[in-house]
């Protein structure tokens, strides 16, 4: 297929240019701009366009494809049956892709290998989802009121490595852990430290022996600290991390990626729950954490430190398919600019997943995840929050949706 008439937002940061874009199976092959040679059409699918915007997909850092909510489809309870919960994942899986987001990184589901089905269904090319790494039960130490499941949640440091190995068997991509509590769920909880200093090392030393990523939950900045040390590659929140937290995230920031998400925070605040929901206590935990982000995050930024969208979307009041709202809070928060929001959710995107060579990027060699856009986003990152602006979605070199007709050339 060639693309043709439209301006190529690449991922690198630099500013949109005029171009087309060749792409053969699913890889990109050509890249062209205005002032060379345009690509030969022949025999090639034609898709005109029509100028607009034509960046990479972009990838989701904090993917909750199980928790149930999504704005086809509002669902109250948090925990399903095993068949309906599957049926939600499988429909989130697609919402997601259909909002722009061709790549997910999970940070937890809510059942063993729920993500492994998915994630398997959609490499086989018969269900739509995004590229998925893939997660099961976040891990919490039994006791502990974030704990779900009934299984795997013994103390120790071989208990937590019997879960690593299991992971690893089950064809788990990477394991969360919850290193510290949550505020939300339990006042006060965000400075208690869930894990002993032995238990997250045993972590990180089964991790890399089964070859497997770890994650963590890490809201203290002792649960920081403990993390980085047991070689965790995802820390999420980190909303209290202190100078020495900042620095020892720096050292390690070719290493490591920090994903606030800052969406459930957001829209903890923004919910209008009905009268017999009480969310009072969840709103009162969440002002702290969008004042101290809003220092927080530009300091990781000012760092080097790899910051990206993903806003632990599912919630009955944050649903799946709202996922491109973490952008524009990036802008207006954290006085990201809108291309370097762009830059965090495609380059630094294929990066997270592990493909920062073939994933993030409008190059040459690179997988054909690509957004069709109505507008520029490097002005008005907004506009990719209305789905009606994405007129073709392609993953891998195959079009899910395209909104615009595709010719054949001669």
């Amino acid at each position: 297929m060639l693309i043709t008439n439209v301006r190529i937002f690449d991922g690198s940061g630099q500013a949109p240019f005029p171009g087309e874009v060749l792409i053969e199976d699913d890889r990109i092959t050509r890249v062209t701009e205005a002032g060379k040679p345009w690509i030969d059409p022949a025999g090639a699918e034609v898709l005109d366009g029509g100028g607009a915007t034509l960046m990479p997909g972009m990838v989701e850092a904090h993917a909750h494809l199980s928790w149930p909510s999504s704005i086809e489809r509002f669902i109250p309870d948090f925990v399903l049956p095993p068949e309906e919960q599957l049926l939600a994942t499988v429909r989130n899986a697609r919402v997601v892709l259909e909002s722009g987001f061709t790549s997910a990184y999970s940070a937890g589901a809510l059942g063993e290998r729920i993500e492994v089905v998915v994630r398997n269904e959609i490499d086989g090319g018969w269900t739509p989802g995004p590229r998925l790494r893939a997660s099961t039960i976040e891990r919490s130490p039994e006791g502990d009121p974030m704990a779900t499941g009934d299984i795997h949640h013994g103390r120790g440091p071989e208990a937590i490595k019997a879960f690593v190995r299991f992971c690893k068997d089950i064809g788990i991509d990477q394991v969360k852990l919850q290193i510290s509590g949550e505020d939300a769920l339990l006042p006060g909880s965000s400075q208690h430290i869930l894990y002993t200093e032995e238990e997250a090392q045993a972590a990180g030393e089964q991790a890399r022996e089964s070859d497997i990523w770890l994650s963590a939950h890490t809201q203290a900045s002792e649960a920081i600290k403990m993390a980085l040390r047991a070689g965790v590659r995802v820390l999420y929140h980190c909303t209290y991390a202190d100078a020495e937290a900042l620095d020892m995230l720096e050292a390690r920031k070719d290493e490591i990626f920090v994903a606030p998400a800052i969406g459930v925070i957001v829209a903890t605040l923004e919910a209008t729950p009905p009268p017999h929901i009480d969310m009072s206590g969840m709103k009162e935990a969440a002002k702290p954490v969008i004042e101290l982000s809003k220092t927080l995050i530009p300091e990781l930024k000012r760092r080097g430190i790899r910051v990206l969208p993903g806003g632990d979307y599912g919630f009955p009041f944050n649903p799946n398919g709202t996922n491109a709202r973490d952008l524009q809070h990036f802008v207006d928060l954290f006085g990201y600019t809108p291309t370097e929001a762009l830059v965090a959710a495609t380059k630094l995107g294929g990066e997270l997943m592990g493909r920062g060579d073939e994933l993030g990027l409008i190059k040459p060699g690179y997988l054909a995840d690509l957004l069709l856009v109505k507008g520029d986003p490097t002005q008005d990152v907004s506009i990719l929050q209305n789905r009606a602006n994405l007129l073709m979605i392609m993953k891998g070199g195959k079009v899910h949706k395209s909104l615009l007709p595709v010719t054949q050339a001669a």
